[in-house]
């Protein structure tokens, strides 16, 4: 990928990012249609992000306060300092206003602004509730953890292609992710699998009788 490409990809994220602080002051949510199903997984990285939203303030006060001796220096740590706390909190504004999205034809897993992949549900062999902690990189399998961790696992009968911030890609045959509701998720995600295997045997008889 070339450097232009990378500096695009990149604006883009922050343009997110931003996006989603005002839509969390709304109080609304992006790309979650009439008749889908939300996902949150934001709540198992509240606690850390708060508190470091927390420390950030408090060092931009403090260090407001000592350098009152170097105007330049001063504001140009002020600019700095506030522009931090507001990533920190565009980082969980992403998370909560793209939550995972459950449908008719697929699911669709995001890593806030970061990142997301669709899973057509034809391709979902089996979900599961399966708690794992950060793990170290496999071949094939994608993990979107939140606070460290993944709550459910999904097999897939084909593989898929996900593409991560700056553009690369991979294929991926095995998604783990974190859901705040892991076992509700996993039991949304079975039933719309069944109900799209049912949906299209109909399908596939009604053109066999045509």
């Amino acid at each position: 990928m070339s450097r232009g490409d990378a500096l695009r990809r990149l604006a883009a994220h922050e343009a997110r990012w931003l996006t989603g602080l005002w839509w969390w002051v709304a109080r609304r949510r992006i790309g979650v249609g009439a008749g889908e199903r939300a996902l949150p997984y934001a709540a198992g990285q509240a606690a850390m992000v708060y508190g470091l939203t927390f420390v950030c303030v408090v060092e931009t006060v403090g260090l407001h306060v000592m350098l009152a001796g170097a105007p330049v220096a001063r504001w140009v740590l002020l600019v700095v300092d506030v522009y931090t706390v507001l990533m920190m909190l565009g980082f969980q504004a992403s998370a909560v206003t793209r939550p995972h999205v459950l449908g008719a034809e697929g699911l669709l897993l995001r890593d806030g602004a970061r990142r997301e992949i669709r899973l057509p549900l034809q391709r979902i062999a089996s979900v599961g509730h399966d708690l794992r902690f950060s793990e170290k990189r496999e071949e094939g399998v994608l993990h979107m953890a939140v606070g460290g961790q993944t709550s459910v696992t999904v097999e897939l009968a084909e593989p898929v292609v996900a593409v991560r911030l700056l553009g690369r890609q991979e294929v991926v045959r095995t998604v783990r992710f974190h859901a705040d509701d892991a076992r509700g998720a996993v039991a949304a995600v079975r039933a719309a699998v069944t109900a799209a295997a049912g949906a299209g045997s109909r399908v596939g008889e009604a053109a066999i009788r045509g």
